[in-house]
């Protein structure tokens, strides 16, 4: 048995639960969710995410669930960033859905609820993979809820760098049948050979009609420039964050680019910025320093579609 990571920084093999390594990065994209829900402006609503930030019990996600003008504090507080993402994520799935998709799967779901949150197509099956004392931390609040999922929902409890296939298939995962795929805030915290099998396994998985939706970085990537951008703008770590160093979670080794990838392999892609996502949503554009600019202009939200 492995032992959950508590550190900053990653191994071969390591695990984590809600508050630990990669799961404490879960956590706080669900504070940043439950913070845009809060707005009178949000472009989603996820009621169920501040109830995972209280249950977790983390003191500095707490604190910024009640007091959301710490967001702003920090390079990366602004809760917006994250309000975009996870609409382009929802936006993508009901868009699969209503062309066909009739599967949906969520890879490393973390608190992901959009099994119980969006609007499905009945019948939809939706498939949360993810590590499983994340998926067991979940699965407890949404009972103490007694949330009712929208959907078929179905839990994979799986690492992303084993046999998950494997896992799928048995959780009644049907190859044949168009699906709808997300690797949301996923790649950097893979390896590079990790991430490229990723990919293959998904092809080797999709129907014809299947799309996927992906988050990535485009170019070189240095890791360490998220916690030195921080530290410039937040010197006295004042921001809810400063106690987390992502910079250690992610990898930055060798790997193909996957919009290159997938469009080499027949799938149509496009794809847009954070800032063009923020623009086409009709959210003011702040004015940002030159290194988050660049940060944001080599993220890419991307749609890739396998032709029927």
């Amino acid at each position: 048995m492995t032992t959950p990571n508590t550190t900053w920084t990653r191994s071969e093999g390591d695990s984590w639960d809600i508050v630990s390594s990669v799961g404490f990065t879960a956590l706080g994209v669900a504070a940043m969710r439950a913070l845009e829900t809060k707005r009178a402006d949000r472009l989603v609503r996820d009621d169920f995410a501040e109830h995972f930030v209280r249950e977790a019990a983390e003191p500095s996600l707490v604190q910024l669930v009640e007091n959301p003008e710490a967001a702003e504090q920090g390079a990366f507080g602004p809760p917006r960033h994250m309000g975009v993402r996870s609409k382009f994520f929802d936006d993508f799935f009901l868009s699969a859905a209503s062309a066909g998709a009739k599967q949906a799967v969520i890879l490393a779901a973390g608190l992901d609820v959009r099994a119980h949150r969006l609007d499905w197509p009945q019948g939809e099956v939706v498939f949360e993979v993810d590590q499983p004392q994340v998926l067991a931390f979940k699965d407890k609040v949404l009972a103490g809820l007694g949330a009712v999922p929208k959907s078929d929902r179905r839990e994979v409890a799986a690492d992303l760098r084993d046999d998950w296939p494997a896992a799928l298939k048995a959780a009644g995962f049907d190859p044949s049948v168009p699906t709808a795929w997300s690797a949301e805030g996923l790649l950097p915290y893979l390896p590079g050979a990790a991430q490229d099998l990723l990919f293959q396994r998904i092809v080797e998985l999709s129907a014809p009609g299947s799309q996927i939706a992906v988050e990535a970085f485009r170019g070189a990537f240095d890791p360490s420039a998220f916690r030195q951008i921080e530290e410039k703008y937040d010197p006295e770590g004042s921001s809810p964050f400063a106690k987390a160093d992502i910079s250690g979670l992610f990898y930055n080794d060798e790997r193909a680019d996957p919009i290159d990838w997938l469009g080499e392999r027949g799938w149509a892609v496009r794809d847009s910025s954070p800032i063009e996502l923020s623009a086409q949503y009709g959210l003011e554009i702040p004015e940002l320093p030159e290194e988050l600019r660049e940060i944001s202009e080599k993220m890419r939200y991307f749609v890739a579609g396998l032709p029927r």
